[in-house]
């Protein structure tokens, strides 16, 4: 271990590391649905699609590890414990290797096979480890590459197909004198472990034909399953039929210390040495789903299942336990929304052109206090693709999803209460196009905690539900030909009241209650100057002023009392910002997907393809960005944020999974009795702000050093304002205590607090 340690050092700069990011960022990723299990160190590692958990066999203890912990968060394939060496090995199906040695706090990343040019980027899967005298041989969809463990370097890749052709090796397993590896085109192919030239492909004899499933040595025997679910002895000769397992489709076939594990789809068996049955579990009694991997350890057989988690079974036993890390119930998170201490989740599974089919049921997740309570597909009156979700301002128990093909779910203390649709309510599928459904997206409370929400392919698009329940469907159609618009999408409502909603193709929209009016803009000078007719996200700012996200860039429309008068002449505007000097259009041409906005007014991005971006409330700076290079975000798709405003923590709902950075601007507070600054004290080497929390809005904060000199001043937006002690941005003060003054808005109330600088 310790050798192993020193040589990662050594060769660090050969590989990538990742860091850890617990300080300020937390995962929640969902782990039901199991690709790999592997044991050591008293601990059984469980992959699902791209992050751990171990489960301590003693403690009965559940840890994780993801993105947070320096995970790539791509889609793992396999994995493999070192005993020898203390080292989790994980492969990914792009290729990526990753490395997590015990008690280490950095992931050390292999990138030989990813960054491989001469292999085509679809023939990269890591299908298998197999460990042997300090090698791993890794079996890939172009054939088998051998890394030496204690150096930390590889050495060849064998080609094994007929004419050195990269074909798939399923597994290899050693029984000296030989290597074998099970092939899906070419059959089982061996070659001698000690030969030099290994590299070529005459060397390798195929001596069974067919497609293989796998190859796993048992004590002195080998065995390989076909494609056709038969099971058969290799060595020794004669081969031998020992077991056929019918329609049975096997889905992993491994050996752990002298147990081989045969998983189907419905059962998982344990052999030991001569093949001898010791356990065997037919699917989990009260469970409807499969089995996807399977482990024997001691005496458990533990299965992964492509929903529920990891069980653990006793040989000879039909009872279980489920193992499972708390979680949502998916890592593809599609819509969210937060309030103070709740966040709520919906899976949506719609394309970017807002189709559809094919119709996906998926239940929905709610964290609140720390823990998550999940919804089953069962349970929501049969809705699909769940794409928005809102929460009740004034009755946050109460939460409003978006069935993007079956209506609007009303959700009431975490339980499902109706399903408006056409049998319960004046919503309707477009008459000329039933199979359309009732596809409601966007939605929204007004000051009166009216629900405004937007349904597409219908003349009456708009509508509006009373805190009685009452709806009223307004017709949109002298604005926009409602029936052949592809989508309805975002809605938002300013402070007078006025609602906006976004569309795919007509641009943006805006209704006046008041007065029943209408307004609309478009692409292009003069038309409203849009970058894009195909609106994603909407979003008023503390200002009454509406950010508009569309798939080709960003545009703010300041004068949102005007969208209604001047002829329909508003314009939108960009954002100008100096690049290097070069003024440059701020997200130009970026697919944008949600715009949030914080307790500083300032605003939280998400894009298609480059993560997420902070910018001032004015967006001239750029505060943060967070993508896949220096983040814990499993992908640069981001689909949906959403602030929790008495924390500032930010959730981000990726394609691969949901993870939160842990902000600092919180709303604004009635008073100023819980003010208080943090870090404090700010200690030497750090290069942070000082976040001044608890804040009224629009309250006066000065900074004074102990002798009355004033080194800060600046009107708070939100709940909270940042500090980044220095002297009015010039240089940082002295060492020394400093006074932070707050006045109300009103002058009302006043609160003086310190902040110790220790230089």
């Amino acid at each position: 271990m310790k050798k192993y340690i020193t040589l990662l050092l050594l060769f660090c700069s050969l590989y990538g590391f990742s860091q850890s990011y617990e300080d300020q960022w937390t995962g929640f990723f969902s782990f039901v649905s199991i690709v790999d299990i592997s044991q050591g160190n008293d601990l059984i590692y469980v992959a699902s699609e791209n992050a751990i958990f171990t489960f301590d066999i003693n403690r009965t203890e559940i840890n994780t590890i993801t993105t947070i912990n320096g995970l790539s968060g791509e889609s793992i394939s396999q994995i493999h414990y070192s005993s020898q060496y203390g080292a989790l090995f994980i492969g990914y199906e792009n290729g990526l290797i990753e490395v997590v040695i015990n008690g280490e706090d950095e992931v050390l990343k292999v990138v030989d096979i990813l960054e491989k040019q001469t292999i085509p980027p679809d023939r990269k899967q890591i299908n298998h480890f197999h460990e042997e005298a300090g090698f791993l041989y890794i079996s890939t969809l172009y054939g088998i590459s051998v890394y030496d463990i204690a150096n930390l370097e590889f050495g060849d890749s064998y080609f094994i197909g007929d004419f050195g052709t990269q074909i798939e090796v399923r597994q290899t397993t050693i029984l000296p004198p030989y290597i074998y590896a099970a092939t899906r085109e070419e059959g089982i192919k061996r070659a001698l472990i000690e030969s030099d030239d290994l590299i070529n492909y005459e060397e390798w004899t195929s001596i069974i034909q067919g497609a293989i499933v796998g190859v796993q040595r048992l004590g002195d025997e080998v065995y390989f399953a076909r494609n056709n679910n038969r099971i058969l002895r290799l060595v020794p000769e004669p081969f031998q039929v020992v077991a056929d397992f019918g329609m049975d489709e096997i889905v992993d076939f491994t050996t752990e210390r002298d147990l081989l594990t045969i998983t189907t789809k419905n059962k998982a068996t344990a052999y030991g040495p001569g093949f001898v049955q010791l356990g065997a579990i037919n699917g989990l009694t009260g469970i409807d789903d499969q089995f996807q991997c399977g482990l024997s350890v001691g005496n458990n057989i533990y299965v992964g299942t492509a929903e529920n988690g990891l069980f653990q079974i006793p040989f000879g036993s039909s009872s279980y336990e489920q193992i499972l890390p708390d979680g949502p119930i998916r890592n593809d998170p599609f819509a969210i929304d937060a309030s103070p201490g709740q966040l709520w989740v919906g899976f949506g599974d719609i394309t970017v052109s807002f189709n559809p089919f094919p119709l996906s049921y998926r239940g929905i997740s709610n964290l609140k206090d720390e823990a998550w309570t999940n919804i089953g597909e069962d349970e929501i009156f049969g809705a699909s693709d769940m794409v928005y979700v809102r929460i009740n301002p004034m009755n946050t128990n109460e939460a409003y999803f978006s069935s993007f093909q079956q209506g609007l779910l009303k959700v009431v203390d975490q339980v499902p209460q109706v399903l408006y649709n056409e049998d319960n309510s004046p919503l309707e599928a477009p008459p000329n196009n039933i199979a359309a459904g009732i596809r409601i997206y966007g939605s929204d409370f007004d000051r009166d905690n009216n629900l405004w929400f937007t349904q597409t392919k219908i003349n009456e698009g708009l509508v509006r539900l009373s805190p009685g329940g009452q709806f009223t469907r307004i017709d949109i159609s002298d604005i926009i030909n409602a029936e052949d618009e592809l989508a309805l999408n975002e809605l938002a409502i300013s402070r007078e009241g006025n609602v906006f909603f976004g569309s795919a193709e007509s641009g943006l929209i805006g209704f006046n209650p008041r007065t029943n009016t209408f307004g609309r803009i478009s692409e292009g000078t003069g038309n409203g100057n849009l970058p894009s007719t195909d609106i994603r996200a909407l979003e008023f700012d503390n200002s009454n002023r509406l950010w508009i996200g569309t798939r080709e860039g960003l545009r703010v429309l300041f004068n949102v009392g005007g969208f209604f008068q001047n002829g329909n002449n508003t314009e939108a505007q960009a954002i100008i910002i100096l690049d290097d000097g070069v003024p440059q259009e701020l997200l130009f041409q970026q697919s944008i997907t949600d715009i949030e906005v914080d307790g500083s007014n300032n605003k939280w991005i998400s894009t298609a393809s480059s993560g997420v971006f902070y910018v001032s409330s004015n967006g001239q700076e750029t505060l943060l960005r967070f993508n896949k290079d220096n983040s814990p975000l499993p992908s640069n798709n981001v689909q949906d944020i959403a602030i929790d405003d008495s924390t500032g923590r930010v959730y981000f709902a990726t394609t691969k999974g949901l993870v939160a950075y842990e902000g600092a601007s919180t709303a604004p507070r009635e008073t100023l009795e819980g003010v208080y600054a943090y870090p404090n004290p700010v200690r030497p080497g750090f290069s942070g702000n000082v976040t001044i929390d608890g804040l009224t809005a629009r309250a006066n904060v000065k900074i004074t050093d102990i002798e009355g000199n004033l080194v800060f001043e600046t009107t708070s937006e939100g709940g909270s304002v940042l500090w980044d002690t220095k002297a009015f941005g010039k240089y940082k003060v002295a060492s020394g205590v400093y006074l932070v003054l707050i006045t109300s808005a009103d002058a009302l109330e006043t609160k003086i607090t310190k902040i110790m600088v220790v230089r």
